[in-house]
């Protein structure tokens, strides 16, 4: 899984790059309950997102790929992982008074 995380890594840098490099901002949204318009949250490459392309690219067959999701899917539940392979650090409750 190290691997995989790692190579999510440098894709995501180099997806990022190329969007700054060619000024593709992310679209404007406007919220229905507000009315607020502000820019959307910058697309990022997943995990699940490499695994579903090695298959679909034929990288790896659709066998090893639907089993790399599997072990993705327990390592990322064990590991308590966000999508893009990091550990979820939970913050304490703060007491408010």
């Amino acid at each position: 899984m190290p691997a995989l995380i790692s190579l999510r890594n440098e894709l995501d840098e180099m997806l990022q790059c190329i969007r700054t490099s060619r000024n593709i901002r992310t679209p404007l949204i406007t919220r229905r309950k507000c009315g607020m318009t502000a820019r959307a949250a910058p697309p990022q490459v997943g995990v699940r997102t490499l695994i579903l392309a090695l298959g679909r690219f034929e990288i790896a067959t659709k066998d090893k790929a639907r089993v790399l999701e599997k072990e993705w899917a327990g390592c990322r539940k064990h590991r308590r992982m966000t999508d893009e392979g990091k550990v979820i650090v939970e913050l304490p409750e703060i007491c408010m008074h």
